[in-house]
């Protein structure tokens, strides 16, 4: 599953911290969709969230839900529960 996963770091900057969260950390857990929680220094517009969500739906072909912790306000804490149980991805170029 990770190894599928490009990065794409100009839609998210390349200092963005990225983990992944819910059923797809455990292969024993096949759940329906990827949950991804994305930290970056800049806040991503709604332009380039749209974006990356695209093409990692159409990379995986599996639904992508993704939570982008603002950098402005810190996590919410839905994100500070997910980030607690998450695996962080790797970037890759």
């Amino acid at each position: 599953m990770f190894a599928r996963i490009r990065w794409h770091g100009p839609c998210v900057g390349q200092n963005a911290t990225v983990w992944l969260y819910g059923s797809r950390t455990a292969d024993n857990r096949r759940g329906g969709d990827v949950d991804l929680l994305i930290r970056s220094s800049a806040v991503i517009s709604v332009q380039d969230q749209a974006i990356l969500h695209e093409r990692l739906e159409r990379e995986l072909a599996l639904p992508v839900d993704m939570s982008f912790i603002n950098p402005r306000y810190g996590m919410t804490r839905f994100q500070r529960l997910a980030v607690a149980n998450a695996v962080p991805m790797e970037a890759t170029p």
